[in-house]
């Protein structure tokens, strides 16, 4: 059967064939929830329609295609590589720079206290507010536009105006340990000033925690880097990936960092995937007419 399909379709099995590089070209546009961050599950699958004629008929092909697949049978994992966020020439160290990368809303900001920029989710811990409308403190810190809840560079909160300095009352660390369970404690009853109240004894054998030290009053963070005047982010923030710059750098170009060589840089947003831009690059019939008098084009003289 396979013979005789291959002497009347000899183009089906040549272009079924090319496929797997097909596959490297084609990839969905990613499209996420802004309050989602969880990626690692993300089904990326897509079907390929391909119409192939002969001399003896013309026949549509489907096939299922995986195009996280690579022709080694490799899965490949866009949340654990590289991307560039912003280039450095385009940001202002004042004030904090929302983005999107890779359906993730990130916030890019300059940590003066670490000399380093930084790419933190655009979500305040306590109400989900972008932290890209907020603001750079005078300590170096960002700032929540809506609380003022402020975070260092590592994401750690650093100060929520609204709680006390000294840490909360008794009853407040007994909710936050033994309701949300942050915390590891022994529990006895007792009965203080007349009242059958909980003490709460934690296994550090202190009251005093504050509230802006639990964790989850962090804000989720990623790897960044700067290279090529480019800031770089990783879009993964498990633990396994804290030192990931150690292990596997961006890809660097030379060329970028030659003084000897002439560069322009800049930064728009698009609202389509790589897929269509890369189309786009491919197809210089296009120039002359979309770019009409943007570019230097030479127009020939007999047309």
């Amino acid at each position: 059967m396979e013979a005789l399909t291959a002497s009347l379709f000899p183009a089906l099995h040549k272009s079924t064939t090319s496929l797997n590089k097909l596959q490297q070209l084609t990839k969905p546009l990613l499209t996420t929830s802004p309050f989602s961050i969880t990626h690692k599950n993300l089904p990326s699958k897509s079907k390929l329609y391909t119409t192939l004629s002969s001399s003896a008929a013309a026949t549509t092909v489907s096939a299922d295609v995986d195009v996280d697949e690579l022709e080694t049978g490799e899965k490949f994992d866009w949340f654990a590589q590289w991307y560039p966020v912003m280039p450095v020439c385009d940001l202002d160290k004042r004030v904090p720079h929302a983005k999107r990368v890779l359906g993730l809303d990130v916030v890019v900001w300059w940590d003066k206290n670490e000399s380093g920029w930084r790419v933190f989710d655009d979500s305040c811990p306590h109400r989900l507010a972008p932290l890209s409308e907020g603001r750079i403190d005078q300590w170096g810190r960002l700032q929540c536009v809506y609380h003022g809840w402020c975070f260092n560079g590592s994401g750690d909160c650093k100060f929520i105006p609204q709680a006390p300095p000294d840490g909360p009352p008794l009853l407040v660390l007994w909710y936050l340990n033994v309701v949300s369970k942050r915390l590891d404690v022994v529990v006895s009853d007792s009965e203080i000033n007349g009242f059958g109240l909980v003490v709460l004894t934690t296994v550090f054998g202190q009251f005093d925690q504050q509230v802006h030290t639990f964790k989850k009053a962090c804000v989720n963070t990623y790897p960044s880097t700067v290279q090529n005047g480019i800031v770089w982010f990783w879009p993964n923030s498990e633990p396994q990936y804290k030192d990931i710059l150690l292990k596997k750098k961006p890809p660097y170009m030379p060329e970028m960092d030659d003084p000897s060589y002439t560069k322009s840089i800049g930064n728009r947003d698009m609202p389509y995937g790589y897929e269509v831009l890369i189309e786009n690059l491919m197809d210089p019939a296009h120039v002359p007419y979309a770019h009409y008098k943007i570019m230097r084009i030479p127009q020939a003289k007999d047309r």
